[in-house]
């Protein structure tokens, strides 16, 4: 993300810096945003760890007349415009496109996400089902979704669990970044890659040696380099007085034409996922 903040800087002539904890805190994250705010900014741009406890310190920021800009918050309250990569369903059906094609049309599969309270992840694997009955009427998942609990070997444990169960399973899909390179550990090992399928959200640094020889056929993910850019456009655009709606060109891949979430005002989403395989994940060196 910092790549593309200092690439729209250069572009833009507009004084663009980033900074972050040392750890995913969101108290620290509420102290770097104080120390923000006191140099007077025109605009801060944001990716919350916690939504829920940024929403104090960014309502001192709108008050105090700074343009606050969020992403991955599509449910953030004080925000002046908060732009997703993409609409969680349609993301989450976009996966299932890949993976129902992928085990022909029919047969089960199970999911992962990080935990059940993960809001986008359970969006996720909820479009993937709705995809599902929708175009693959033949394909079933098997229960609930697993929690990995964003552990690789957690995930790597339940796919055996998993595979012992329902020897049958053509497919498996991913939310957390790990859940796709631990169950790709356990179909490699199990010597599977060419009777189930693998798919979900991770980017290639995790997932890559599993890509190679099919034991993970696909993973999908969003560059963070074009979100910070995102972000700072939809920024520049406020600061400058200039509206933002929808079919909002920002000229960038993926938001050519952002559109409104019926769900939260605020919020506005592109169409920027990105899929890889082994052909092209050296495309993606992160």
């Amino acid at each position: 993300m910092q790549t593309g903040i200092t690439e729209f800087g250069k572009e833009s002539g507009v004084d663009a810096t980033q900074v972050g904890p040392a750890e995913a805190s969101a108290e620290q994250q509420v102290k770097m945003i104080q120390d923000v705010m006191a140099q007077r900014p025109k605009a801060i741009t944001v990716v919350p760890n916690s939504p829920e406890a940024l929403e104090g310190v960014l309502k001192q920021a709108i008050d105090a007349g700074i343009v606050v800009v969020t992403h991955e918050a599509a449910t953030q309250k004080n925000t002046t415009i908060d732009i997703e990569a993409f609409d969680n369903a349609a993301y989450g059906a976009k996966i299932m496109d890949s993976l129902g094609t992928c085990m022909g049309g029919s047969g089960k599969y199970a999911a992962f996400v990080g935990a059940v309270t993960a809001k986008s992840h359970m969006e996720w694997v909820a479009g993937a089902l709705a995809e599902a009955k929708s175009k693959f009427p033949q394909i079933t998942r098997v229960g609930d979704p697993l929690e990995s609990k964003e552990k690789a070997d957690t995930a790597y444990e339940k796919t055996k669990e998993l595979l012992q169960k329902y020897p049958d399973l053509k497919g498996i899909e991913g939310s957390a970044s790990v859940d796709v390179a631990g169950v790709g550990r356990a179909i490699q090992e199990l010597g599977l890659q060419d009777k189930v399928c693998v798919m979900g959200t991770s980017i290639p640094s995790v997932a890559g040696q599993y890509l190679k020889d099919g034991s993970v056929d696909k993973i999908f993910f969003w560059d963070p380099a074009v979100a910070g850019k995102a972000m700072m456009k939809v920024a520049k655009l406020l600061v400058e007085g200039k509206p933002v709606g929808a079919g909002l060109d920002l000229q960038l891949p993926g938001y050519e034409s952002i559109q409104p979430d019926p769900s939260h005002p605020k919020s506005f989403h592109g169409a920027a996922w990105i899929e890889v395989d082994k052909s092209n994940a050296a495309n993606y060196p992160f």
